[in-house]
């Protein structure tokens, strides 16, 4: 019995639906913002709901409302079980709010107009290579975020949602015990540190930022039971790290810069860190040729918004020789980042 499937494909049609599909993906993108921005995952946490009670709940119109989700629903993304009454599938349940490993907080910032308007000018930044969002913004981005706190605390709420996401795979794949002070450099909202800290209760620990993003850090430290053994400090990095660190660690910090920027902040760390320290990075590892990766389209996020670049293990290993450092491990984690250790 043949179990050659029925009415395949023909490879040239496939192709054709392909381009298609990534033409409209910003479709796709504004409508999946639109069911983040109304919470409708929240809404349907107790099981299905026609869309005139999700309507009147989330103030929006019904019929508009029924539209995006009919489309969001043939993209895998909630499920029309019966006529204009949708449910959760597992992909729209991992973007209800406050829920463990929630998607909402990158997929709100990955799907924010901001994106749509940088990315507008895409072909500025593959013309000029420069950032786009210094052509569509005025400035660079992370002058940007201190001036519009809104969209600031979106992005932040975004990267303390990631790290909570990648953090326990990490320390599932590294280990740090024996680190006595770890400075985490850029450390966002402390997250990164936080669980670390948590997992080792003798270790100390050093929370360097911006002051307007250290100011949101310090309620969640002290939440978390760790104002004794956590410091704070404010400052910029490319002028100098708090020191005496036994170990430095930056989770998608090094991947917003290029090389050059990079390497003035592992020479400022090189300075600042006690005999014997290490640097432990949290970055994506590119996979070569064709090989799908998620780090490749956020390679171009970082080629417009901060100007920045992914990098392949060749790379890190170049980039520490020219810090002075020497990458002593590269450790594959379950999450999309891999752990990077120089020293």
């Amino acid at each position: 019995m043949s179990t050659a499937p029925v009415n395949p494909v023909p490879p040239e049609a496939a192709a054709t639906q392909l381009v298609f599909q990534l033409a409209t993906g910003y479709i796709a993108s504004s409508a999946l913002h639109v069911a983040i921005k109304l919470r409708i995952a929240d809404l349907l946490a107790g099981g299905p709901r026609p869309v005139g009670d999700l309507a009147v709940a989330a103030g929006a119109n019904e019929d508009a409302l029924y539209r995006v989700l009919r489309s969001l629903s043939s993209l895998g993304v909630f499920e029309e079980t019966g006529a204009r009454t949708f449910a959760n599938n597992l992909a729209s349940a991992s973007m209800r709010s406050g829920v463990p490993g929630s998607t909402q907080p990158m997929a709100l910032w990955m799907s924010d107009p901001f994106h749509f308007r940088v990315y507008a000018d895409i072909m500025h930044s593959v013309t000029t290579g420069q950032p786009a969002v210094e052509k569509t913004m005025g400035m660079p981005v992370f002058e940007y975020f201190p001036r519009n706190p809104e969209l600031s605390e979106v992005f932040n709420d975004a990267m303390t949602a990631f790290s909570a996401f990648v953090v326990p795979a990490a320390i599932e794949a590294y280990d740090f015990s024996g680190i006595g002070v770890l400075v985490d450099v850029a450390g966002g909202h402390g997250q990164v540190l936080a669980s670390i800290l948590a997992k080792h209760p003798r270790m100390r620990g050093v929370l360097f930022d911006l002051e307007h993003v250290i100011a949101g850090a310090v309620p969640r430290l002290e939440a978390a039971g760790l104002a004794g053994r956590c410091t704070t400090v404010s400052g910029d990095f490319f002028k100098a790290v708090p020191e005496g660190g036994d170990a430095y660690i930056m989770k998608h910090i090094i991947h917003d810069w290029d090389d050059g920027k990079a390497l003035q902040i592992l020479a400022n760390i090189k300075r600042a860190m006690n005999p014997g320290g290490r640097v432990i990075l949290l970055e994506s590892v590119l996979t070569p040729a064709n090989q799908p990766d998620f780090g490749k389209l956020i390679d171009l996020e970082m080629l417009l918004m901060p100007g920045g670049r992914e990098r392949t293990s060749e790379e890190f290993h170049a980039l520490f020789e020219r810090a002075g450092f020497a990458v002593t491990r590269i450790v594959p984690t379950k999450s999309p980042l891999s752990v990077i250790e120089a020293r």
